[in-house]
This record gives C-alpha cells, sequence and structure tokens, in this order.
C-alpha cells in the first residue's frame, strides 16, 4: 500500500472512530491528548502524512481499536488476539508466518523491539546451527529459515534499528556444552556458532544489546514485542498475536523485569562468550 493511500485510510478509520466515539471533535480531540486544530489537519484531505507514533497509540488506546486497523494493516478493528499457524499450507515465502514476522521488523524500525527467544537469538545463528535447528524442528525450507535470519541481520544493520534480547545463562552453558537439543551438534559447529555471536555482538553494539538472567530465578517463555504496535509469543508450532495495549503493556513490563534481574549485561557478553568457548566439548 502506498503512503498516500494509507493516510485515505487511516483518516476513514478516525473518522469512524469519531462517529462511534460519539464526541464532537473537540472532545474527541481532548481524549487523544491533542487540540482540535490538529485534528483538522489529520483528516484535511490535503493532508499527506500519518500522525505521530504516540498520537495512533493514543488513539487506540483511548478508543479501544487496533493500531494495525486504523494503520490498514488489517481489517480487525477491535483490540484482541490472534492465533496464526508457523507455517501456513501455502508453499509460498510472501505467505509464511516467518514473512509476517519479517515485516514486522521492518514496520517496528524507529522503536525498540524486545526479543526472548526460544534457543539463541536468530539473526546470529550461523547456517549450521540453523540447518541444525530446522531439522530438528523447522517446517517449510531449511533455506528459507537461513534467508529469514540473514534479513533480520541487515535489517538490524540498518540505522534506527534497535534491539534488546534476554536469554538464560543455563540455555547458552548448554549449547555450549552440546547438552540438551544440542547433543548432536559438533563441537567445532559449537564454538564456531559462539565465535559468530562474538563477532556480531561487537559489530552490532549498542542497536544491539544482550543480557542473561539466571533461569534458577526464574522462566520466560519465546515472545517479542514490536514496539507498542503488537506482540507475538511462539508456541511451538503456533504465534499468538496481540495488538492489545495492555497486553502490549504486560509484557512489556515482564521483559523489562528480565532485564532487571539480568546477571550478564550487554557490556560482559564478550567475556561470558569467550569463556563458553573454552568451556566447549
Amino acid at each position: 500500500m502506498k503512503l498516500q493511500e494509507r493516510v485515505t485510510l487511516f483518516q476513514q478509520r478516525l473518522q469512524q472512530v469519531i462517529t462511534q466515539s460519539s464526541l464532537n471533535r473537540s472532545s474527541f480531540a481532548t481524549s487523544i491528548s491533542v487540540d482540535r486544530s490538529t485534528l483538522s489537519q489529520l483528516l484535511s484531505p490535503e493532508n499527506v502524512r500519518l500522525p505521530r507514533a504516540d498520537t495512533i497509540a493514543s488513539i487506540a488506546e483511548k478508543h479501544q481499536v487496533s493500531i494495525d486497523w486504523l494503520l490498514g494493516i488489517t481489517q480487525q478493528g477491535t483490540l484482541g488476539a490472534n492465533i496464526m499457524p508457523e507455517a501456513f499450507s501455502v508453499d509460498d515465502y510472501s505467505t509464511t508466518a516467518s514473512a509476517q514476522m519479517l515485516e514486522w521488523h521492518r514496520e517496528a524500525s524507529g522503536y525498540k523491539v524486545r526479543y526472548v527467544p526460544t534457543t539463541l537469538p536468530d539473526l546470529l545463528k550461523t547456517e549450521t546451527v540453523a540447518e541444525y535447528e530446522f531439522n530438528r524442528y523447522g517446517s517449510g525450507k531449511v533455506d528459507q529459515t537461513v534467508r529469514d535470519n540473514q534479513l533480520l541481520l541487515l535489517q538490524q544493520r540498518h540505522p534506527g534499528s534497535e534491539l534488546e534480547t534476554c536469554v538464560s545463562i543455563q540455555s547458552l552453558r548448554s549449547f555450549a556444552l552440546g547438552e540438551g537439543i544440542w547433543q548432536g551438534l559438533a563441537v567445532a559447529d559449537r564454538r564456531a556458532q559462539l565465535q559468530r555471536m562474538i563477532e556480531l555482538n561487537e559489530e552490532l553494539y549498542p542497536s544491539f544489546r544482550w543480557f542473561l538472567y539466571d533461569g534458577k530465578q526464574t522462566y520466560s517463555s519465546s515472545f517479542t514485542i514490536f514496539g507498542p504496535l503488537r506482540a507475538t509469543l511462539f508456541l511451538g508450532h503456533l504465534y499468538i498475536v496481540v495488538n492489545s495495549i495492555e497486553h502490549i503493556r504486560k509484557l512489556t513490563e515482564r521483559f523489562d523485569d528480565l532485564i532487571r534481574i539480568a546477571i550478564v549485561h550487554p557490556h560482559e557478553i564478550q567475556k561470558t562468550l569467550e569463556a563458553l568457548i573454552d568451556e566447549c566439548k
């Protein structure tokens, strides 16, 4: 969708929200913390820009509509959650859940993305590790998985990208030692992966910040928060996608809790990874 088309659709949906609110324009403007002239400008046929992110978020929160709906990304207007299969039955890269995740990363450019991976951060994985995981759990195509990870890395290298990730130190040590799901991965491949993470962490910092928490102190399932736009929870072969402001806020608070109790911080990651290389066996 072109920008002007999205602006026009946003104006139509904003007018729909105003009508449903039963407020006049002055009262509606007050409810979203803007003045009436700003609201009139947003609705003007001559307007060619979308409003600021905080204004869109305020409309969504105060009047309980979806940000995605306001921006024309979805037809679902009310806040809530959707369940989406990890892979669709149509074998087309453009319609896979992973492609949708990549698009959400691009849409969140300029916002902070918060990410708790299932194993290791996807954008840091070597091709060997990506293929190893795919062969155990994957669906679709292995080269697609590798390409998705490469695209995530390219996105993180783009100016304006900001990503924080949290992993338990126990899961990272299990990888280094070849324990659990990693028992079949060769020592050389695990060392190469750790070295790759050292190199990329050094390159991407500070736009990429990695924290390690103590898995004996707390537990977290895998989820991703795309700024104020949406959040996804990963449940095996399903993603639960939420766009409720309150749900996103609660998940953000949970992520911030993980950072608060972290025992390894971004400036300490390099030494931790180097020590884990020595532990590989």
